[in-house]
């Protein structure tokens, strides 16, 4: 058995769709949903505002590397073309897989070229680590510490104030 937190973004179409499609593809594994939040591009910033929430997953058979390819099958039940030329460029959906948790609830660590775990960059994003704390107060991020300590004091702080909540958008579906 693993669990593993996955942050999930979108700016491009119907960006609230594009994250329940998501949801709705990784089904029964989905634990806990965050809530929703506006955030600005990052990296290129010529592109619309950012949807992003994080979901908590488990499954009793799924490796590591299985929430790669989950992440893989929703970016691609929601049309996303990658682009190698554009890695920080819009998209209707990414699927980004942040830390992993074996058996023994211990993370899983990875250095492989298509998996790095916990995900490398995930302390420097805000719009990973808020909508975490929404589903996991007392989470840490293996290898960095309390999220809260990271939103607020590491490097991402005055980036965090740019999140901009959107709890009147829910990732479940309401139909």
């Amino acid at each position: 058995m693993t669990q593993a937190v996955l942050s999930l973004g979108s700016n491009l179409g119907d960006r609230l769709e594009h994250l329940r499609t998501a949801v709705a593809t990784l089904g029964d594994a989905v634990l806990a949903l965050s809530g929703v939040y506006e955030t600005p591009p990052w990296g290129d910033t010529d592109q619309p505002a950012y949807l992003n929430a994080v979901v908590f997953v488990q499954d009793e058979t799924a490796a590591p590397r299985d929430w790669l390819e989950r992440a893989r099958d929703a970016e691609r039940a929601a049309g996303r073309v990658r682009d190698p030329q554009r890695r920080f460029g819009p998209r209707t959906l990414d699927v980004d897989v942040i830390a992993v948790w074996g058996d023994d609830g211990e993370p899983v660590l990875s250095d492989e070229e298509e998996l790095t775990l916990p995900h490398p960059r995930a302390h420097l994003r805000a719009f990973v680590l808020r909508p975490w704390i929404d589903i996991q107060p007392y989470g840490r991020l293996p290898g960095h510490g309390w999220l809260t300590d990271l939103l607020t004091t590491g490097p991402v702080a005055d980036e965090a104030l740019e999140l901009r909540p959107r709890p009147e958008l829910a990732l479940e579906s309401t139909t």
